[in-house]
């Protein structure tokens, strides 16, 4: 993940969001999720937004803040507001009621990423990849987060263009968070991550060729991890699917939470998160990896590289 700064922007109707922290208001995966569904049956009913409102005794605000998943919603306004939209399918009502336990139980939860110097989005991606079970990266220019060395996570810290950061004690904090987000590739619940990346990610030299050859060195012990799949797409592949940019899913054991997809533009991190565009970065990622080097060739070329440089 390349540590672009996120622009803010509220969320669209297709499930993009720029940041999904604004303020003091803070949304949630499952917060979004939840939102959305409540607002799809608020249109569905052709009720307004000032009708949902006098159902619970609110402000027009408030229903803004619920179907965005910027606050914490009680059983009692869902009940309600599903009674007013007319859903009468007892199932489809406990099962946002679920929802919205969930989510409330994932913002209490304070991580050790609270204290973060990256800009809200990537702070929230954290998060995400905390509570994640499974991570597919794509990657065209960078070595992913989770495999950076800290030579090599300085390196594009300091880089202009590249971070943000010139405090030397505020990049040494961006390399802690990355060295400790890494905790998740050997811990308790080892979070499972597939990770394609173009080759030129591996020749480019990001501080130079001993923290390169380092680097490279460090990509072949993680690939040794059962719980990671590392696959490179060699120059010779020609085209693909994934041609526009990089791009990471992220996917957790509820069962209600759809994938979420971040992917890096020049100015901003994207996020996706419905359910329908969710899939569509899932079929591309799968069909960039079929182009690419099986895992044992790719250890092989990666060993050739780094031997190169």
């Amino acid at each position: 993940m390349s540590p672009c700064i996120a622009v803010c922007r509220v969320r669209h109707h297709v499930g993009v969001t720029r940041t999904t922290q604004l303020g003091n208001r803070t949304s949630t995966v499952l917060g979004r999720r939840l939102g959305g569904e409540l607002l799809r049956l608020r249109d569905a009913a052709a009720k307004t937004q000032q009708q949902a409102a006098e159902v619970i005794s609110a402000t027009n605000s408030k229903i803004v803040k619920m179907e965005r998943g910027w606050v914490p919603m009680r059983d009692p306004d869902i009940r309600a507001l599903c009674e007013f939209y007319g859903l009468a399918d007892g199932r489809a009502v406990t099962r946002l009621l679920e929802l919205a336990r969930l989510d409330r139980e994932r913002r209490k939860a304070k991580g050790w990423w609270q204290d973060s110097p990256h800009p809200g989005a990537l702070t929230e991606y954290i998060a995400m990849e905390d509570a994640a079970s499974r991570v597919r990266t794509w990657q065209l220019s960078l070595v992913p987060g989770l495999f950076q060395t800290p030579e090599y996570a300085r390196a594009l810290a300091v880089s202009e263009g590249v971070g943000p950061w010139e405090d030397p004690a505020e990049i040494e904090r961006v390399v802690d968070i990355r060295m400790r987000r890494q905790d998740r590739l050997t811990g308790e619940r080892p979070l499972k991550v597939y990770a394609v990346v173009w080759e030129a990610a591996l020749r480019q030299l990001i501080g130079g060729s001993v923290t390169m050859r380092g680097q490279l060195e460090r990509l072949l012990e993680i690939a040794e991890l059962e719980n990671v799949r590392l696959q490179v797409l060699p120059f010779h592949a020609g085209g693909h699917p994934c041609v526009t940019g990089p791009f990471t899913i992220l996917s957790f054991n509820e069962d209600e939470a759809v994938d979420v997809v971040q992917a890096d533009t020049i100015a901003s991190s994207v996020w996706v998160e419905n359910e329908a565009a969710s899939s569509t970065y899932g079929d591309l990622f799968d069909r960039t990896a079929r182009r690419s080097l099986a895992q044992r060739d790719s250890i092989q070329l990666i060993e050739a590289i780094r031997r190169e440089i």
